[in-house]
């Protein structure tokens, strides 16, 4: 008779992620472009020199016009937003301006805490419009008012109000800052120039 040796094979269930919060994030120093989602760091590419030129353009221009009428705050290079909570999610925007309402009521030194007022997302070639509408869908939950969103290979920037309010500016079009920044206009062709 011949016995075979059989050995039991267990299944280990699969090793839980370590979530960090948004916290945790910002003690880690400068680690490099990334953004926390689901409380998961999310790596992403440096932007391109396009992509920089329309942010500088729109700190500018935003700077400008919010210090001359004492309206906030205008941040820009990823400025770290934390648009969710347990688990954490810290999204970094572009540009963002904050009224001096809302920046009065920040808890943190590190990340903004609060809804800004309006934030610009300039796309990169590798963004992909589920991923930008998630992103917008978290602005909106935490109160933002207004999203720019600057698509540089058609030329054009898009205005969400929602998810389901957008309107569309083209090359030739001037933005207005509608109730966000009352009398605050820009042509979208001097936010694309070089």
């Amino acid at each position: 008779m011949t016995v075979m040796n059989q050995t039991a094979t267990r299944t280990m269930p699969p090793a839980e992620k370590k979530l960090i919060t948004a916290e945790e994030l910002y003690a880690m120093g400068d680690i490099g472009p990334c953004e926390l989602v689901q409380g998961e760091i999310v790596n992403m590419t440096p932007t391109g020199d396009k992509h920089g030129n329309i942010e500088s353009n729109f700190d500018v221009a935003l700077k400008q016009f919010v210090r001359q009428h004492k309206l906030g705050h205008v941040r820009v290079g990823e400025v770290g937003i934390v648009t969710g909570r347990n688990p954490d999610n810290v999204r970094g925007a572009d540009v963002a301006f904050i009224s001096n309402e809302r920046y009065a009521q920040r808890q943190s030194s590190g990340y903004l805490d609060v809804a800004p007022d309006l934030v610009v997302e300039v796309l990169s070639p590798n963004d992909r419009w589920t991923e930008v509408m998630e992103k917008l869908g978290e602005y909106f939950s935490i109160g933002v008012r207004l999203v720019w969103v600057v698509e540089p290979k058609t030329e054009s920037v898009f205005a969400y109000r929602s998810l389901t309010d957008v309107r569309h500016f083209a090359k030739c079009d001037s933005l207005p800052g509608d109730d966000v920044l009352p009398g605050f206009v820009i042509k979208v062709e001097d936010v694309l120039a070089d």
